[in-house]
């Protein structure tokens, strides 16, 4: 991620800042409106898939102490440092009774949906994928 913010910054054009500078635009003026917006078009669809990785963490969860500990009066396997994927594997393969694969497919399109629901906002509050014009 560093690497592709390193170049995506290398890769703005200098004219676009000379120009804010003679219109009198302060350097915060000039990254609020210029840099960060010239960004979000290379760091972007980056952010998005770093966010779904990390919503779907299962590595850390699992190996560490694997959803535990287990919540009591519960009928579903579920741990108290579970997240949702975490869950989802309990209930569809590691569950002592046995699998739930319909309940388990349920919750993976629920997740689905909550991330296209994030993704959704997050392009179009801050519109990422828009191109910007030659003269911005």
């Amino acid at each position: 991620m560093f690497v592709i913010s390193t170049g995506a910054l290398q890769a703005l054009p200098s004219d676009v800042y000379e120009a804010a500078e003679i219109d009198g635009a302060s350097p915060i003026q000039a990254f609020w409106n210029i840099t960060l917006p010239l960004l979000m078009i290379t760091m972007g669809p980056l952010l998005v898939a770093s966010f779904a990785f990390n919503f779907n963490n299962f590595v850390v969860i699992e190996l560490f102490n694997k959803g535990g500990p287990p919540m009591s009066g519960t009928i579903s396997p579920v741990g108290h440092t579970d997240i949702l994927v975490t869950y989802t594997y309990r209930v569809a393969f590691a569950s002592g009774r046995g699998a739930d694969l319909g309940y388990a497919a349920a919750i993976t399109v629920a997740i689905f949906l909550i991330l296209v629901v994030i993704t959704y906002f997050q392009f179009r509050y801050t519109h990422m994928l828009e191109e910007r014009s030659e003269n911005v």
